[in-house]
Protein backbone atom coordinates (compact mmCIF):
# COMPACT_ATOMS: atom_id res chain seq x y z
CA UNK A 1 0.00 0.00 0.00
CA UNK A 2 1.37 3.61 -0.91
CA UNK A 3 2.14 6.02 2.31
CA UNK A 4 -0.36 8.60 2.32
CA UNK A 5 -0.40 11.83 1.03
CA UNK A 6 -1.12 14.83 3.16
CA UNK A 7 -2.04 18.01 2.84
CA UNK A 8 1.10 19.71 2.67
CA UNK A 9 0.31 23.03 3.37
CA UNK A 10 -0.87 22.19 6.86
CA UNK A 11 2.35 23.49 8.68
CA UNK A 12 1.88 19.89 10.69
CA UNK A 13 2.30 18.07 7.47
CA UNK A 14 5.90 20.00 6.41
CA UNK A 15 8.45 17.31 4.93
CA UNK A 16 11.57 18.62 7.16
CA UNK A 17 9.10 18.12 10.27
CA UNK A 18 8.58 14.10 9.70
CA UNK A 19 12.24 13.52 8.53
CA UNK A 20 13.70 11.04 10.82
CA UNK A 21 15.90 12.82 13.59
CA UNK A 22 19.40 10.45 12.38
CA UNK A 23 17.83 10.48 8.69
CA UNK A 24 20.23 8.43 6.63
CA UNK A 25 22.10 11.02 3.90
CA UNK A 26 22.54 8.02 1.54
CA UNK A 27 18.81 7.61 1.26
CA UNK A 28 18.22 11.59 0.50
CA UNK A 29 21.39 11.14 -1.93
CA UNK A 30 19.25 8.44 -3.79
CA UNK A 31 15.95 10.84 -3.50
CA UNK A 32 17.82 13.62 -5.08
CA UNK A 33 19.34 11.43 -8.19
CA UNK A 34 15.97 10.22 -8.87
CA UNK A 35 14.19 13.32 -8.57
CA UNK A 36 17.05 15.06 -11.02
CA UNK A 37 16.99 12.14 -13.53
CA UNK A 38 13.31 11.46 -13.39
CA UNK A 39 13.51 7.43 -13.77
CA UNK A 40 15.00 4.86 -10.95
CA UNK A 41 16.90 3.43 -13.79
CA UNK A 42 18.36 6.58 -15.08
CA UNK A 43 19.70 7.46 -11.21
CA UNK A 44 21.28 4.06 -10.61
CA UNK A 45 24.61 4.61 -12.79
CA UNK A 46 24.50 8.14 -11.23
CA UNK A 47 24.91 6.54 -7.55
CA UNK A 48 26.59 3.14 -8.55
CA UNK A 49 23.81 1.15 -7.69
CA UNK A 50 21.83 -1.42 -8.96
CA UNK A 51 17.97 -0.45 -9.78
CA UNK A 52 16.55 -2.32 -7.70
CA UNK A 53 18.55 -0.89 -5.10
CA UNK A 54 17.38 2.64 -5.57
CA UNK A 55 13.97 1.27 -5.74
CA UNK A 56 13.92 -0.43 -2.42
CA UNK A 57 16.36 2.97 -0.99
CA UNK A 58 13.10 5.20 -2.31
CA UNK A 59 10.70 2.78 -0.84
CA UNK A 60 12.52 3.43 2.51
CA UNK A 61 11.94 6.70 2.76
CA UNK A 62 8.64 6.97 1.81
CA UNK A 63 8.63 4.64 5.25
CA UNK A 64 10.17 6.64 7.01
CA UNK A 65 8.43 9.77 6.17
CA UNK A 66 5.41 8.56 6.06
CA UNK A 67 4.75 10.64 2.30
CA UNK A 68 4.45 9.40 -1.15
CA UNK A 69 7.51 10.94 -3.09
CA UNK A 70 6.94 9.81 -6.34
CA UNK A 71 4.12 8.41 -8.36
CA UNK A 72 4.95 5.61 -11.09
CA UNK A 73 4.41 5.75 -14.62
CA UNK A 74 4.63 3.79 -17.29
CA UNK A 75 7.95 5.28 -17.97
CA UNK A 76 9.99 7.12 -15.38
CA UNK A 77 8.34 8.81 -12.27
CA UNK A 78 6.79 12.06 -11.45
CA UNK A 79 7.64 13.48 -7.99
CA UNK A 80 4.91 14.78 -5.49
CA UNK A 81 4.76 18.35 -4.06
CA UNK A 82 6.36 16.51 -0.91
CA UNK A 83 9.28 15.22 -3.22
CA UNK A 84 9.37 18.61 -4.81
CA UNK A 85 9.40 20.54 -0.72
CA UNK A 86 11.84 17.59 0.20
CA UNK A 87 14.33 18.67 -3.22
CA UNK A 88 14.44 22.16 -2.27
CA UNK A 89 15.46 21.57 1.02
CA UNK A 90 18.38 19.01 0.54
CA UNK A 91 19.52 19.88 -2.98
CA UNK A 92 21.67 22.71 -1.38
CA UNK A 93 22.87 21.15 1.36
CA UNK A 94 23.91 17.25 -0.30
CA UNK A 95 25.66 19.17 -3.51
CA UNK A 96 27.75 21.25 -0.64
CA UNK A 97 28.57 18.02 1.28
CA UNK A 98 29.53 16.33 -2.12
CA UNK A 99 31.60 19.02 -3.13
CA UNK A 100 33.65 18.92 -0.19
CA UNK A 101 33.87 15.32 -0.33
CA UNK A 102 35.00 15.77 -3.72
CA UNK A 103 37.85 18.29 -2.82
CA UNK A 104 38.92 16.21 -0.04
CA UNK A 105 39.38 13.36 -2.19
CA UNK A 106 41.11 14.92 -5.07
CA UNK A 107 43.38 17.03 -2.56
CA UNK A 108 42.39 19.94 -3.97
CA UNK A 109 41.89 19.15 -7.73
CA UNK A 110 38.19 19.30 -9.39
CA UNK A 111 36.94 16.63 -11.65
CA UNK A 112 37.11 17.05 -15.12
CA UNK A 113 34.23 18.19 -17.16
CA UNK A 114 32.26 16.01 -19.27
CA UNK A 115 31.04 18.06 -22.39
CA UNK A 116 29.49 16.97 -25.30
CA UNK A 117 27.86 18.01 -28.85
CA UNK A 118 27.86 18.33 -32.52
CA UNK A 119 31.18 16.84 -33.73
CA UNK A 120 31.75 19.95 -35.91
CA UNK A 121 30.73 22.41 -33.47
CA UNK A 122 32.87 21.29 -30.66
CA UNK A 123 36.12 21.25 -33.17
CA UNK A 124 35.56 24.30 -35.39
CA UNK A 125 33.20 26.67 -31.75
CA UNK A 126 33.82 25.17 -28.79
CA UNK A 127 37.44 23.72 -28.26
CA UNK A 128 38.91 26.89 -29.76
CA UNK A 129 36.63 28.76 -27.06
CA UNK A 130 37.92 27.00 -24.16
CA UNK A 131 41.54 27.01 -24.65
CA UNK A 132 42.41 29.61 -22.15
CA UNK A 133 40.87 27.18 -19.58
CA UNK A 134 43.09 24.39 -20.45
CA UNK A 135 45.82 26.23 -20.13
CA UNK A 136 44.94 27.46 -17.05
CA UNK A 137 44.47 23.58 -15.70
CA UNK A 138 40.81 23.07 -16.20
CA UNK A 139 40.72 19.26 -17.85
CA UNK A 140 37.95 18.32 -20.02
CA UNK A 141 36.45 15.16 -21.19
CA UNK A 142 34.41 15.52 -24.54
CA UNK A 143 32.11 13.41 -26.48
CA UNK A 144 30.47 13.93 -29.77
CA UNK A 145 27.04 12.53 -31.53
CA UNK A 146 23.49 13.81 -31.91
CA UNK A 147 21.09 15.82 -29.46
CA UNK A 148 18.68 12.97 -28.31
CA UNK A 149 21.21 10.52 -27.52
CA UNK A 150 23.54 12.86 -25.62
CA UNK A 151 20.83 13.92 -23.70
CA UNK A 152 19.89 10.32 -22.73
CA UNK A 153 23.42 10.35 -21.38
CA UNK A 154 23.33 13.37 -19.60
CA UNK A 155 20.22 11.85 -17.40
CA UNK A 156 22.42 8.65 -16.19
CA UNK A 157 24.80 11.62 -15.36
CA UNK A 158 27.70 10.70 -18.07
CA UNK A 159 27.73 14.20 -19.40
CA UNK A 160 27.90 17.37 -17.30
CA UNK A 161 27.62 20.01 -20.18
CA UNK A 162 25.49 19.47 -23.66
CA UNK A 163 25.40 21.90 -26.62
CA UNK A 164 22.42 20.75 -28.55
CA UNK A 165 20.09 21.86 -31.37
CA UNK A 166 17.03 20.72 -29.60
CA UNK A 167 15.76 21.98 -25.86
CA UNK A 168 15.02 18.90 -23.72
CA UNK A 169 11.60 18.19 -23.28
CA UNK A 170 10.49 18.46 -19.70
CA UNK A 171 12.21 20.34 -16.44
CA UNK A 172 14.85 17.60 -15.63
CA UNK A 173 17.30 19.20 -17.55
CA UNK A 174 17.46 23.00 -17.54
CA UNK A 175 18.89 24.92 -20.35
CA UNK A 176 19.31 28.19 -22.10
CA UNK A 177 19.57 29.40 -25.10
CA UNK A 178 23.75 29.44 -26.57
CA UNK A 179 23.66 31.10 -30.03
CA UNK A 180 21.17 30.77 -33.57
CA UNK A 181 23.69 28.76 -35.99
CA UNK A 182 22.95 30.46 -39.38
CA UNK A 183 22.77 28.03 -42.17
CA UNK A 184 23.99 28.85 -46.41
CA UNK A 185 23.95 27.51 -49.43
CA UNK A 186 27.27 27.22 -51.05
CA UNK A 187 29.04 25.76 -53.55
CA UNK A 188 32.78 25.82 -55.28
CA UNK A 189 33.27 28.93 -57.17
CA UNK A 190 32.87 27.25 -60.32
CA UNK A 191 29.66 26.08 -59.74
CA UNK A 192 28.88 29.24 -58.49
CA UNK A 193 29.74 30.66 -61.75
CA UNK A 194 27.65 28.14 -64.06
CA UNK A 195 24.57 28.25 -61.75
CA UNK A 196 24.81 32.51 -61.99
CA UNK A 197 24.88 32.11 -65.83
CA UNK A 198 21.70 30.38 -65.85
CA UNK A 199 19.73 31.54 -62.59
CA UNK A 200 18.31 34.88 -64.15
CA UNK A 201 15.78 35.50 -61.90
CA UNK A 202 15.30 31.82 -60.89
CA UNK A 203 17.67 30.69 -59.05
CA UNK A 204 15.40 27.65 -57.79
CA UNK A 205 14.85 26.21 -61.10
CA UNK A 206 18.93 26.99 -61.74
CA UNK A 207 19.60 24.31 -59.04
CA UNK A 208 17.14 21.77 -60.85
CA UNK A 209 19.66 20.37 -62.62
CA UNK A 210 22.71 20.89 -60.23
CA UNK A 211 24.28 18.29 -58.12
CA UNK A 212 23.04 17.73 -54.36
CA UNK A 213 25.63 16.95 -51.25
CA UNK A 214 24.07 15.73 -47.75
CA UNK A 215 24.99 13.69 -44.88
CA UNK A 216 21.40 12.06 -44.89
CA UNK A 217 19.43 10.03 -48.00
CA UNK A 218 16.57 12.28 -46.62
CA UNK A 219 18.32 15.85 -47.38
CA UNK A 220 16.85 17.48 -44.04
CA UNK A 221 19.03 20.82 -44.03
CA UNK A 222 18.56 21.12 -47.96
CA UNK A 223 14.59 20.38 -48.00
CA UNK A 224 14.50 23.02 -45.07
CA UNK A 225 16.21 25.69 -46.90
CA UNK A 226 13.99 25.20 -49.77
CA UNK A 227 10.89 24.62 -47.96
CA UNK A 228 11.97 28.33 -45.61
CA UNK A 229 13.53 30.05 -48.33
CA UNK A 230 12.31 29.45 -51.81
CA UNK A 231 8.23 28.31 -50.48
CA UNK A 232 8.83 25.03 -52.48
CA UNK A 233 9.21 21.18 -51.86
CA UNK A 234 12.91 19.88 -52.89
CA UNK A 235 12.16 17.45 -55.38
CA UNK A 236 15.90 16.31 -56.28
CA UNK A 237 17.40 13.33 -55.21
CA UNK A 238 20.87 13.10 -53.24
CA UNK A 239 23.99 13.01 -55.77
CA UNK A 240 26.06 12.19 -53.12
CA UNK A 241 25.58 11.39 -49.14
CA UNK A 242 28.76 11.06 -46.66
CA UNK A 243 28.92 10.68 -43.85
CA UNK A 244 28.84 13.78 -41.69
CA UNK A 245 29.02 17.45 -42.17
CA UNK A 246 32.52 17.67 -42.69
CA UNK A 247 32.54 15.29 -45.49
CA UNK A 248 30.10 17.33 -46.85
CA UNK A 249 31.75 20.25 -46.76
CA UNK A 250 35.17 18.62 -48.41
CA UNK A 251 32.89 17.04 -50.80
CA UNK A 252 31.58 20.91 -51.74
CA UNK A 253 34.53 22.14 -51.78
CA UNK A 254 35.82 19.68 -54.35
CA UNK A 255 33.41 20.84 -56.92
CA UNK A 256 30.81 17.72 -56.19
CA UNK A 257 27.56 20.45 -56.54
CA UNK A 258 26.22 22.19 -53.66
CA UNK A 259 24.53 22.31 -50.35
CA UNK A 260 23.73 23.76 -47.22
CA UNK A 261 26.37 24.20 -44.17
CA UNK A 262 26.04 25.97 -40.88
CA UNK A 263 28.18 29.36 -41.34
CA UNK A 264 30.21 28.52 -38.08
CA UNK A 265 31.52 25.27 -40.48
CA UNK A 266 32.92 26.96 -43.77
CA UNK A 267 33.24 30.42 -42.76
CA UNK A 268 36.55 30.11 -43.17
CA UNK A 269 36.05 28.67 -46.88
CA UNK A 270 34.16 31.77 -47.99
CA UNK A 271 36.49 33.95 -46.12
CA UNK A 272 39.24 32.52 -48.40
CA UNK A 273 37.33 32.32 -51.57
CA UNK A 274 37.45 28.68 -51.70
CA UNK A 275 33.63 28.79 -51.61
CA UNK A 276 30.73 30.71 -52.46
CA UNK A 277 27.57 31.95 -51.02
CA UNK A 278 24.84 31.00 -53.91
CA UNK A 279 22.51 33.34 -52.06
CA UNK A 280 21.90 35.61 -49.19
CA UNK A 281 17.92 35.79 -48.12
CA UNK A 282 16.84 38.22 -45.92
CA UNK A 283 15.80 35.61 -43.34
CA UNK A 284 18.08 32.30 -43.67
CA UNK A 285 17.04 29.64 -42.20
CA UNK A 286 18.43 29.47 -38.64
CA UNK A 287 19.14 26.84 -35.90
CA UNK A 288 19.18 27.55 -32.01
CA UNK A 289 21.89 26.25 -29.43
CA UNK A 290 20.81 24.88 -26.28
CA UNK A 291 23.51 24.87 -23.51
CA UNK A 292 22.05 21.98 -21.16
CA UNK A 293 23.39 21.68 -17.40
CA UNK A 294 23.34 18.19 -15.64
CA UNK A 295 21.43 18.72 -12.19
CA UNK A 296 24.02 18.46 -9.53
CA UNK A 297 27.19 19.50 -12.01
CA UNK A 298 27.57 22.87 -10.45
CA UNK A 299 29.00 21.14 -7.36
CA UNK A 300 32.59 20.93 -10.09
CA UNK A 301 33.55 24.67 -10.05
CA UNK A 302 35.41 23.59 -13.46
CA UNK A 303 31.87 23.24 -14.89
CA UNK A 304 30.45 26.46 -14.28
CA UNK A 305 33.90 27.92 -15.51
CA UNK A 306 32.96 26.23 -18.30
CA UNK A 307 29.69 26.94 -18.95
CA UNK A 308 30.32 30.68 -18.48
CA UNK A 309 33.37 30.97 -20.91
CA UNK A 310 31.06 29.51 -23.53
CA UNK A 311 28.28 31.63 -23.12
CA UNK A 312 30.65 34.72 -22.80
CA UNK A 313 32.31 33.39 -26.23
CA UNK A 314 28.67 32.31 -28.10
CA UNK A 315 28.16 35.95 -28.79
CA UNK A 316 31.22 35.71 -31.36
CA UNK A 317 29.66 32.66 -32.98
CA UNK A 318 26.50 35.25 -34.67
CA UNK A 319 28.10 37.51 -37.23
Amino acid sequence: MKPPTPDISDPAHRVGGRLPAHGDLNLLRTFLAVYRAGTFTAAAPVLGLSQPTVTAQIRTLEQQTGRELFTRLPRGVEPTPVAHELAAQVAGPLDALTALEAEGTAAGRTAPVHLAGPSELLCVRVLPALVPLVADGVRLRVAQGLPEPLLEEMRVGRHDLVITTRRPRGRGLPSVPLADEEYLLVASPAWADRIAAHAGTDLCAALREVPLVTYAEDLPILRRYWRTVFGKQLTTRAAVTVPNLYAVLSAVNAGAGVSVLPRSLCQEYLDSGRLSLLHDPAEPPLNTLFLVQRPGAETNPDVLRVRDLLRTAAHDWQR
